[in-house]
């Protein structure tokens, strides 16, 4: 954590500044908002985390609820969303509060006593290492906690506004604020009462009865699998051995659970199989009491024993798999013709089960996705042509998601017999851990996703995919540390540099690159930062040395890499970097002898791989998507 370049910090350095909107902002929402986000579930809270650090935009969250979520909905964090909460700043608390998983046990029918359950198999939960953050459990209100908390701190001094609905909204076709979005207050004396709020962008994250999403005609395709679930937390003494281990129950005929071990060592999350639901008569199963639910779970569990001393929440669910034809109001027929003014995220776009965590995880990858963009196109670094990728990218992901939900949603419900092998579900369960966990994501080719052809220089960092981090050793202050975690949710571009074999100073690849970064005006940093802007506002330039820290002499680090920041010019030397002791990066992730550029989006995804002279291709690349702003910086 950098601090102090701007004068000494006495408080808490988590707690930036209030700047721009956020210094004297008005408790009641204005007449006109730049970014109106309506829904405070994961999806809206990450995007309004995201835009709470942009000082000049001015961002609204309406929840219908009256206050914080407190229990239920969501548990599981998958690792791709812990890496996500680390560049906002609270990876390492929620880890430290949650459940760490780290394997699945499979029990089923015992084949000499099928009326019992035994224990059958584990599998661990990533013995690939695809990251090195935990699986973890945790329910969803804390993650909306830490969130709100980011969006407390930032310069903005953002909030969500409870108590206000979605009732309707107006695009026009021209106008700053095109958008007319009627609420209404839900809870309180004034409920009932209504007001409009102009805007120029909307984010409907309003969940699967999404209004926003039926105001711009989307089309949610898809349908429930007539299959029921009841879902329980709970407190209970059990002689269950692995209540504290995720597990995978099948029994003879009864159904299946899901056991969720969660946070706080007592708590214990069961899905409990009700069954098929009849298509004609669905109230019904929505009736099944908490009661029912638990006597199955009993019978389930035999001949081990569930003694529930206390329900915390409850509720029944049927598995439904529905995605949006958009993710975006531009029909189809208008691609190309007009840019987006609303858009829809987390389950407001897509449904699925809950057996494979992936609904909040998923959600706040689509808000991540869409937040920096529309910072990007509101603060005139992009144009809106920008917003247009946010739907061509997260729709596809969608359809995957559905895909694959279906077929472990199905794995999951259908009895052991059926399957067609002793070990079918532990197989199918190996086969989806890297798609469940976030990995498998990988943008297509696009105006900001390059295309491979010189992938070659760093296999280990797909183009299109999470930017997946390795251990290096800072050369400042010979600090072992990820590289990952270094970027932060700031909405910078980040170029890292990989040198080539050459000593910091010498004539080299990897020095000529750097004199090109700080010195040309085609340079992305040049051309684009605003003139009064510290050199690394819109750009974060990281350089990693193939010798170790005591072979790099940080006095013959070009400028490009040590850029002078705050009213004080200070030296920032954190991104220069070494090999890491015992882990070489360039090893570890493929990486050319001969040195590669690794662009980075603000989102954490590749954007792009090159040679280290492509100076004229990495200055084509972002200038396809950037706005030129002004003579370029001293």
């Amino acid at each position: 954590m950098q601090f102090h370049h701007r004068g000494y910090v006495s408080g808490d350095p988590r707690v930036q500044p209030a700047a721009g909107v956020g210094i004297d902002r008005p408790e009641q929402i204005p007449e006109r908002v730049d970014v109106l986000i309506v829904g405070a579930g994961p999806a809206g809270m990450i995007v309004g985390a995201q835009l709470a650090q942009f000082a000049g935009i001015t961002t609204r969250i309406v929840e219908r609820r009256a206050g914080r979520l407190e229990i239920g909905q969501a548990d599981g964090i998958q690792k791709r969303s812990v890496e996500t909460f680390e560049a906002f700043g609270f990876a390492d608390e929620i880890v430290a509060e949650g459940c760490e998983v780290t394997q699945t046990v499979f029990w089923k029918p015992d084949a000499a006593a099928p009326s019992r359950i035994v224990r059958v198999s584990r599998e661990p939960e990533d013995e690939h290492g695809t990251s090195e953050y935990p699986h973890i459990l945790v329910n969803q209100a804390r993650v909306l906690d830490y969130f709100a908390r980011a969006m407390r701190n930032a310069p903005t001094r953002m909030q969500p506004d409870y108590g206000l609905e979605f009732e309707s909204l107006e695009v026009a076709r021209d106008g700053t604020h095109p958008v007319a979005v009627t609420l209404a207050h839900s809870v309180g004396e004034r409920k009932g009462e209504r007001r409009v709020v102009r805007a120029q962008y909307v984010v409907g994250a309003d969940g699967a009865h999404s209004r926003v999403r039926a105001a711009i005609g989307c089309t949610f395709a898809g349908g429930a699998s007539n299959h029921a679930w009841g879902v329980v937390d709970l407190l209970a003494v059990t002689d269950f051995p692995d209540v504290r281990t995720k597990c995978v129950i099948q029994s003879a005929a009864h159904g299946s659970i899901l056991l969720i071990p969660r946070e706080g060592g007592h708590l214990v999350r069961l899905y409990v199989d009700l069954g098929e639901v009849d298509p004609n008569g669905r109230s019904a199963v929505r009736q099944t009491t908490v009661e029912q639910t638990l006597a199955r779970a009993a019978q389930i569990l035999r001949p081990y024993t569930l003694d529930v001393r206390h329900v915390a929440w409850y509720s029944v669910y049927e598995v439904g798999h529905r995605v949006s034809d958009r993710f975006d109001d531009v029909p189809r027929a208008e691609l190309g013709r007009r840019t987006p003014r609303v858009f829809i995220a987390g389950d407001a776009s897509h449904t699925h089960s809950a057996k494979a965590g992936q609904g909040m995880n998923v959600s706040m990858q689509d808000g991540f996705n869409l937040g920096w963009k529309l910072a990007h196109v509101l603060e005139g670094r992009s144009p809106a042509s920008l917003l247009a990728t946010y739907s061509a990218e997260r729709q596809a992901i969608g359809e995957d998601i559905v895909a694959f939900d279906k077929r472990w949603a199905t794995t999951m419900a259908t009895p052991p017999e059926q399957l067609g092998g002793a070990a079918q579900v532990e197989a199918a369960y190996a086969q989806i851990t890297e798609f469940a966990q976030g990995f498998m994501t990988q943008y297509p080719p696009s105006t900001i996703v390059g295309a491979t052809t010189h992938q070659h220089l760093a296999t280990g960092f797909p183009i299109g995919k999470r930017f997946r981090s390795a251990r290096v050793m800072r050369v400042a202050d010979a600090r072992p540390l990820h590289l990952g975690h270094e970027a932060k949710a700031d909405g910078r571009w980040r170029i890292v540099v990989f040198a080539d074999g050459a000593a910091a100073g010498a004539d080299s690849p990897t020095t000529r690159l750097a004199q090109w970064l700080s010195q040309s005006p085609a340079s992305p940093p040049l051309a684009f930062t605003p003139d009064g802007l510290d050199a690394n506002a819109w750009f974060d330039l990281k350089v990693i040395y193939r010798q170790d820290h005591t072979g790099v002499d940080i006095a013959l680090v070009p400028a490009a890499f040590m850029p002078r920041v705050g009213p004080f010019a200070l030296v920032d030397y954190e991104n220069v970097f070494a090999r890491g002791a015992g882990e070489d990066i360039f090893d570890a992730r493929g990486v050319s002898r001969d040195g590669a550029i690794v662009v980075v989006r603000p989102d954490q995804y590749v954007a792009h791989v090159l040679p280290l002279a492509a100076t004229d291709e990495l200055a084509a690349f972002f200038g396809a998507f950037m706005q030129s702003r002004g003579p370029a910086a001293a």
